[in-house]
């Protein structure tokens, strides 16, 4: 050996009475299993049908509480007719507006009928609902 190895040597055998036996060394314990739980059912499922709200403005007369069928003879036919289970979404459209109608059958059941009414621009910034409807409104 070459003296490079004696000095290195009493350093080894420092770090080697360092270390302990394999009888310290405990393993970890096992995980515990995991547990199963059961997710909540969603809120969004409900056993009722929400009661629909009836929107009451001056100048929706005649539009809300009409069926489709009035509500067509009044606009014409809509471009859109969107249902989902019992509700119903009517729009139509003109240079001036659009204008959403939508429909649920009443409480005590029957044809559903205009609750509400939403109007907007063509690029989308809200305009005034009467007047949409006054502006889209077939002449008699």
């Amino acid at each position: 050996m070459n003296g490079r190895h004696l000095i290195a040597l009493p350093a080894l055998l420092a770090l080697a009475a360092c270390g302990g036996t394999t009888e310290d060394v405990r393993p970890l314990p096992a995980p515990p299993p995991p547990k199963l739980v059961r997710p909540a059912p969603p809120a969004a499922i409900q056993t009722q049908r929400p009661r629909a709200h009836i929107q009451v403005l001056p100048g929706l007369e005649g539009v809300i509480g009409a069926d489709a069928e009035a509500l067509s003879r009044q606009f014409g036919a809509p471009r859109l007719d969107v249902r989902d289970g019992d509700a119903r979404k009517l729009q139509w459209s003109g240079t001036p507006c659009v204008l959403d109608a939508y429909l649920y059958p009443p409480d005590g059941g029957g044809r559903p009928i205009a609750t509400y009414v939403d109007a907007r621009r063509g690029d989308g910034r809200d305009v005034d609902r009467a007047a949409c409807v006054a502006a889209l409104r077939k002449p008699r």
